[in-house]
This record gives structure tokens, sequence and C-alpha cells, in this order.
């Protein structure tokens, strides 16, 4: 019997609907007292291990063969922790009008963590772009995503960021920082382990990311932050994020063209650049706003929904250009880009 898949004609990620479910959970039975306890010290260490299992899986040897392209990186890097976190702070005029104090921060947030690297790389693939470009690109604005992302909340958010202080950044660097390098230096005897297991540990990934989503949206319900909230607001949101991704796919094509670039790493640079990733600003949002997380990675949900759907249409319709006529199939596991799948949330 043919494994089940997702039917290609549903725009919705299956895993967006696991995410509202959590939610929708935590609205309904919020972890409270000792149970809120319990949550929070599971979330803690769920998130200590999601990313010692990024580290493991980081091959060092590829990231820095990766180097040799380093123009297109620094242009994702650039698009990534420059352009995008500028946008947000330009958004800030909207703020009361038309986003609320925290649903902006919550924005500027998803301005600030790093990009994808599966969907990164199934939709360059799926565009005929350049793979192992998408990469390289993927994994290095992920480790840089550790450091910079909480500089650059500490300089932009202050202490509007729901309690944000230098503990933050103590939590960040025990929590998400040593796991990674403790990762990184396992990798030696543990890479084969999880080379062969790397779907149960998918399977991992993404049930402790539910769990901190339960976690921080049970705060949020506990502490009464949802009141805070509209139909209008949440509109207005949908709106700016649409113009949001919007500028960054249109800056990330033209831009690699007038920098030069040869179309297949234009498709590189325009899905590793103009993405976020769920994976990572879930667990950092965790730890930098606390109770009020919930509304924090609210913004970061709807954005992640949003690029996966406009990214598979344009990837489709560039895989149909004329000059993907002759491109090679780019290297990738045809199970990634087949017809009824679709990239993992990250």
């Amino acid at each position: 019997m043919k494994r089940l898949q997702w039917p290609s004609w549903m725009p919705i990620d299956p895993y967006i609907l696991l995410l509202l479910g959590t939610v929708g959970l935590a609205a309904l039975l919020p972890a409270r007292g000792t149970g809120a306890d319990v949550a929070s010290g599971a979330s803690t260490a769920a998130i200590a291990f999601l990313f010692f299992l990024y580290g493991a899986r980081l091959s060092t040897r590829e990231a820095v063969e990766g180097l040799k392209h380093w123009r297109l990186h620094v242009t994702v890097l650039a698009c990534t922790f420059v352009v995008f976190p500028l946008l947000g702070l330009a958004a800030r005029g909207l703020e009361p009008v038309l986003l609320t104090h925290n649903l902006y921060t919550g924005l500027l947030f998803l301005t600030l963590v790093p990009s994808t690297i599966q969907s990164s790389i199934a939709f360059t693939s799926m565009a005929r772009g350049n793979v192992p470009a998408a990469i390289c690109a993927g994994s290095f604005s992920s480790l840089a995503g550790i450091v910079v992302t909480p500089l650059l909340a500490a300089a932009l958010l202050g202490s509007s960021g729901g309690g944000f202080s230098a503990d933050s950044l103590v939590k960040i660097v025990l929590q998400l920082l040593v796991p990674f390098l403790a990762g990184q230096v396992l990798r030696r005897w543990i890479g084969g382990f999880i080379t062969r297991h790397k779907k149960v540990l998918g399977y991992v990934d993404r049930g402790s990311i539910l769990l901190v989503v339960y976690t921080a949206f049970s705060e949020g319900m506990v502490q009464g932050i949802w009141h805070q909230v509209s139909a209008v607001r949440l509109a207005g949101l949908l709106a700016v994020e649409a113009v949001l991704l919007a500028v960054m796919l249109t800056l990330t094509w033209y831009g690699g063209k007038a920098l030069g670039f040869q179309r297949e790493d234009r498709i590189a640079i325009q899905f590793a650049g103009s993405k976020k990733s769920l994976a990572s600003g879930l667990p950092m949002a965790s730890v930098l706003f606390g109770a009020h997380a919930s509304l924090a990675v609210l913004p970061l949900m709807l954005f992640h929904q949003m690029q996966l759907m406009v990214c598979a249409v344009i990837a489709k319709r560039r895989a149909h250009d004329p000059e993907a006529a002759t491109a090679p199939v780019p290297p990738v596991a045809a199970s990634r880009i087949a017809v009824g799948t679709a990239p993992r949330s990250d």
C-alpha cells in the first residue's frame, strides 16, 4: 500500500493545522498550577534537545565547502538580518492605528529570526535553482540566528519584549547555544544514528515545537492577553505581512539580478532570503518573551503559512520559465519534491 500523502491541491500545510489544534487545546484546557510547572519544564528540556539535534545534523564539512559561494550567502544573511529588520522598524508607524503594541512587537520579532532550511531547499529544487547553495544558505542563517537574533532582539525590542533582559540572553546561551555546540561536538559519534533515524527524529522536532506552542499559549490564556486581539487587528496583521512578504520576494529576485547572480543562484536567494523559520523562532520566542510568547509568535505562525503558500506558486512558475527548460533537475531527494508532498515546516 502506498503511504498516505497530503493532497497536492490542499494549500494549507498539515503541520499548521496541528499548530492551530494545539492553540485550540491551550485555549480550552490551559496548563495551570502544577501542570503549568510541568509543561514549562518539559518545554525547556524540549527546546534544549531540539537545538542539540540541530547542531548534530549540521555538517561542518558541507558548511566549510559552502563558503566558496560566499557572495550568495552574504546576500541571504543581509536579507534575513538587515533588510527584514529594517522593514520591521519601518512598520512601527502602523502602531497603534493598525497594530497593537504586542502585535507589532511580534511582527518585529518575526523579522529577526533566521531563514528556513527544508522549505528553502524544496522550493529551490522545484524551481530548478541552486540547491547546494540553498542548503548552505539556510544552514548558515540558522547557525547565525542563534547568536544574531537574541542580540537584535536586545537592541530593537529592549524592555518592550515582554520581560526581555540580560537574563534572557543567558537563557539563550544555556538553552539554545550550549546544546547546539554539544550537538556539533558529538556529531562525530552520533551523526550516523541521526541520519538513520532522521524520520523518527523529525517527529521529535515537531512534537517539541507543539509542546512549546502549548506552553506559551497556555501562559497567554492564564494571563488573559488574548482579549487584546480582535478580528480587525488580525486582518490588519495579515495585510501587513502580505506586503512584507511581497516586498522581500521582489527585493531578493530583482536585487539578485542587479548583483549579477545567475538564474539558479537568484532562485536560491529568493527562497532562502524571503522566508522565516518557525522551528527556530518558536523556541526563541518562548525563551525571550515568557508569558507574552503567545502573541509574539502569532505573526510568525501566520507569516509561515503565507510564505509556504505563496512560494509554492512561485516555485512552480519558475520551473516553467523558458530558462528552466534547459536546466538540469537539481540533486534533491525525490520524496521532497514529489507531487502530493509539502516542504517541512521549518
